[in-house]
């Protein structure tokens, strides 16, 4: 493994920034590559089919492009969609994106946990799968939304946040009663977890961040690392909202490159 082969992560935007952040703080001395497939965004709404096709090809190219030691699916959506299709076609490691029903199903005392994602995330059967093997007796309140995902763009951009639509965004899961956990199955809503903290403040969070960090470095374990990293590299697959530069630049992403 050469020292400079980077670890490629992949979004449709800059939700990924949420699992890039807890990955550099364990291996500071990593090279970056973070894609945005921005042309496509948002993922969210697309169709399986769309997905399947798009985010194979897509990862195929920037890793011909790249040579990244190992590439990491930094987005539920395309996770729970495409994660199969993606490692049949790399011949590296690939880490995809789940939503972290294990770790809330450990910590919810009331056994009510919401699922909180895109709408193409929470209605794919993968999330009943982890809820009935992880969390069996548990009930799993599912809740997809789109707002989310274009108000933390709008946060990495600078833009204030109006909590009203915050909590409109999450009213339902709101509602629930005795719900104690909510599980951030997207990684744009990291992002916002201050924002959400303030509208729901009796509600635990958890996300998959930490724990794809941690499974990063297990994979990288013993592999060669430059003596001192070069700036991350940030390719966008359309022209990026130049508002972005601070926000990247704020994860170790000095170069903007697109496609």
């Amino acid at each position: 493994m050469q020292a400079d082969a980077p670890i490629l992560f992949f979004d449709s935007g800059v939700g990924g920034l949420s699992v890039l952040g807890p990955t550099r703080a364990l291996l500071s001395g990593a090279p970056i590559v973070y894609a945005a497939d921005n042309a496509g965004f948002p993922y969210g709404t697309k169709t399986e089919e769309e997905l399947a096709s798009r985010v194979p090809a897509l990862l195929g190219s920037l890793v011909e492009r790249f040579q990244p030691r190992l590439a990491v699916m930094a987005c539920n959506t395309a996770s729970t969609i495409a994660l199969d299709h993606v490692r049949a076609e790399l011949d590296i490691p690939v880490v995809g994106t789940v939503p972290a029903i294990k770790p809330a199903a450990q910590m919810s005392r009331s056994r009510v946990i919401g699922v909180l994602g895109t709408e193409a995330t929470v209605r794919q059967p993968y999330v009943e799968n982890l809820a009935r093997e992880f969390a069996s007796d548990c009930r799993i309140v599912r809740h997809g939304s789109a707002a989310l995902v274009d108000l933390a763009e709008a946060k990495l951009r600078g833009q204030a946040i109006d909590p009203r639509a915050i909590d409109a965004a999450i009213a339902p899961l709101l509602a629930v009663k005795d719900l104690d956990v909510m599980v951030l199955a997207c990684t744009h809503f990291p992002l916002l977890a201050d924002e959400l903290k303030a509208a729901a403040p009796h509600v635990a969070q958890v996300d998959g961040g930490p724990g794809i960090a941690r499974r990063i470095a297990f994979l990288t374990q013993g592999q060669a690392w430059p003596a001192q990293a070069p700036p991350g590299i940030a390719v966008f697959t359309a022209t990026p909202d130049p508002h972005l530069e601070p926000a990247l630049r704020k994860f170790g992403l000095g170069q903007i490159i697109t496609l």
